[in-house]
């Protein structure tokens, strides 16, 4: 079953009506943000990701798994990218508002499922207090979509703790499946620290974290190993996460007995 015919905008009013199955089927949203990405990607990277996931994951999810897309949130909080050419932002309160509105719909609509498939990291913190908030609000199950599985092959521990926007990870997806987009003459590699410094602090996924915008740790953008990149690579790991993410939906659309 194709994205196109598990959209709700869509549907009419009366098939969204008659839907047999809102109980169990997650609603999916993605958020995503348009920002720099370096001088080798467009801006759009994260939420044109946003889209291949949902075009991936629904193909590859069986027709009698049930669940929906929502529209996407293309525009996200990334204030951290200010100050680099291409970028657009929303405030943390329009990003929670956007959200809170679909929830609003979604469970009018008699779903009781809403997952957010978010692209951008800078939308993260936002998302998570504001779904505790829908969910106090309008009683509906909330969760991240994660696809769960260890990509292969293996990013390098540098670029895994500090390759997080613009590296090898992202610039390989775009490889993969939008080349023509993709500058690889510009790519670079540039890192805000190295594993060998002391410390645990660090501004991403570690014990301790900091607050940072681009220019305080990239003069380029980059925070990662462009040069690295491969569509081979981005294929494989694409579809490494596909498989993860429909191992979860299925997870989440089975139906739930009661105690």
């Amino acid at each position: 079953m194709s994205s196109r015919e598990r959209y709700l905008p869509s549907m009419t009013a009366v098939q969204i009506a008659a839907l047999p199955d809102k109980a169990s089927a997650p609603v999916i949203v993605t958020t995503g943000a348009i920002e720099q990405h370096g001088y080798h990607l467009p801006v759009a990277v994260d939420s044109l990701m946003g889209q291949v996931w949902i075009e991936r994951i629904t193909e590859a999810l069986p027709d009698n798994v049930p669940c929906y897309i929502a529209p996407p949130i293309t525009i996200g909080k990334s204030n951290e990218h200010v100050g680099f050419p291409g970028t657009l932002m929303i405030s943390k309160e329009t990003l929670r508002m956007q959200l809170f509105v679909i929830a609003r719909q979604v469970s009018a609509w008699g779903f009781k499922q809403l997952v957010v498939l978010n692209t951008h990291g800078g939308n993260t913190s936002v998302l998570i207090y504001t779904l505790r908030e829908i969910e106090a609000a309008y009683g509906l199950k909330t969760t991240f979509l994660k696809h769960g599985v260890k990509l292969e092959p293996e990013l390098s521990a540098q670029e895994d703790a500090y390759g997080f926007h613009a590296g090898e990870l992202e610039t390989s997806w775009l490889l993969a499946v939008a080349p023509q987009w993709v500058k690889m003459e510009r790519a670079v590699c540039e890192y805000p620290a190295r594993l060998s410094d002391p410390g645990e602090l660090r501004p991403e996924a570690a014990p301790a974290t900091f607050a940072w915008a681009s220019h305080d740790v990239s003069a380029s953008g980059v925070m990662g190993d462009a040069t690295a990149a491969t569509a081979e690579k981005g294929e494989r790991w694409i579809s490494q996460m596909v498989a993860g993410y429909v191992a979860r939906i299925t997870e989440l659309a089975a139906p739930k007995s009661n105690p």
